[in-house]
């Protein structure tokens, strides 16, 4: 265990594991105290909410009794796979800004420029005038070209302006908010077909038949059979292209020039500077590229064929893009560990649904969960230091000991010496 915490890589892993235990402890404690508050809830409910926070993907329901029945639930974990696609792609977004030393808050609004690009290509094109993968990989080109000349506004007014990053981001957020609900109002893109919708955006599915908008005849990502191994389910092919996302990060990041120049510029951007690097160039470049998963993410999202865009609530931010951020935070900035944390803030959110469905209580809960983990993710260096700390005193002891032992050894070396020395004389 001594030789393991002496690894920074074991370190920082073992404080996003703690982060998350903490997190569902405390989550645990909030179902038992209301539990026990409310009336309408026995023990029995909160012992219920209780395993469902830590194990409820694994829930399938409730028998004929009443009581929860667990095993595979082949829909759960699909959609929780689904959920994920473009959390892997918003955490990617703010964790290769955060390598480069720059806090990608933007992620909310390159998403929506995204967004706004990909369902303007798909369903703009006429079906039959391109191969419906054509028109799906030009859809998924424009969400990423999008976000990441949106991601560059900020970019270029820190590198040339020194205006800090997040205020430009937090600008162009409300921007493309506001120019995403005008540029949808004022398109023929809403779903006229299903009447009692007002303010939707068609999915992709439908597709533009001799000026008339047809179910079917559009673009969706591939399911590459993932829709049988998990039945039920809104998965897709979209998860495999984020992994691969993640992984080309990583290399770009850990295996590249460019890589190391950029986090060069996050480490010291006037020391790089000096060593030749273009920082001015490479502040820019980060904040494209973050913009650019950002808006893939987006695209990966929307592009599945079953998800539908109400741009009337846009005059917020989306979630997704925020979401990015505890992503970020919890795999400490590693492309890899981005992936699993993302899948687990997507476990949340089912388990969530399951909370609703299944007991008295609702899914705000689980925010509970990850605002305690989003805490103490911004805590991680402290409760590294914590664990260093208890390495470097488990080393003194250890030496501390060899010490005496060797103190020990000597004593009976020199006193087998004396004996001898006395016998010979």
């Amino acid at each position: 265990m001594l030789g393991f915490l002496r690894k920074d890589s074991a370190r920082k892993f073992l404080s996003s594991l703690i982060s998350i235990l903490i997190g569902l402890l405390v989550g645990a404690v909030v179902v038992l105290i209301v539990g026990l508050t409310n009336d309408s809830i026995s023990l029995k409910g909160a012992w219920e909410g209780i395993r469902l926070i830590f194990i409820g993907i694994l829930s399938t329901g409730r028998d004929a009794s009443g009581a929860l029945t667990w095993g595979f639930n082949p829909a759960s974990i699909g959609n929780m796979l689904f959920r994920a696609t473009p959390l892997i792609m918003t955490g990617l977004s703010v964790a290769l800004a955060f390598k480069t030393g720059l806090f990608n808050i933007g992620a909310p609004g390159q998403y929506l420029m995204g967004t706004m690009a990909t369902l303007f290509i798909a369903l703009s094109i006429p079906s039959g005038a391109l191969p419906e993968v054509v028109i799906w990989l030009l859809a998924f080109l424009g969400g990423i070209v999008a976000g990441a000349l949106w991601g560059s506004i900020p970019g270029l007014a820190k590198a040339f302006l020194n205006i800090n990053e997040v205020l430009a981001c937090i600008m162009t957020n409300w921007i493309a908010a506001n120019l995403v609900t005008w540029a949808f109002d004022s398109s023929n893109l809403k779903n006229m077909v299903e009447g009692t919708k007002s303010g939707y955006i068609y999915k992709t599915t439908y597709g533009l038949v001799d000026g008339q908008y047809v179910d079917g005849a559009g673009v969706a990502t591939l399911k590459l059979g993932l829709n049988k191994l998990f039945p039920g389910s809104q998965v897709n092919a979209g998860i495999l292209v984020a992994i691969l996302f993640a992984i080309g990060v990583y290399i770009l990041i850990s295996k590249t020039t460019l890589g190391y120049e950029l986090k060069a510029c996050g480490a010291n951007r006037h020391a790089a500077r000096y060593a030749g690097i273009r920082d001015k160039r490479n502040i820019v470049l980060s904040m494209a590229m973050a913009g650019g998963l950002a808006g893939a993410g987006a695209a990966l999202y929307f592009l599945s064929g079953n998800t539908e865009f109400f741009w009337s609530t846009y005059q917020s931010l989306p979630g997704i893009g925020f979401n990015g951020i505890p992503v970020a935070l919890l795999a400490l900035s590693n492309p890899i560990g981005v992936i699993f944390s993302a899948l687990f803030m997507a476990m949340l959110d089912i388990v969530g649904l399951q909370l609703t469905n299944l007991t008295a209580y609702n899914e705000y809960i689980t925010d509970v969960i990850i605002a305690v983990i989003v805490y103490l993710s911004a805590f991680s260096l402290a409760i590294r230091m914590l664990l260093a700390g208890k390495e470097k005193r488990k080393k003194e002891e250890a030496e501390t000991f060899s010490g005496e032992v060797a103190d020990g050894a000597d004593e009976e070396t020199a006193a087998a010496e004396e004996v001898k020395g006395g016998e010979a004389a």
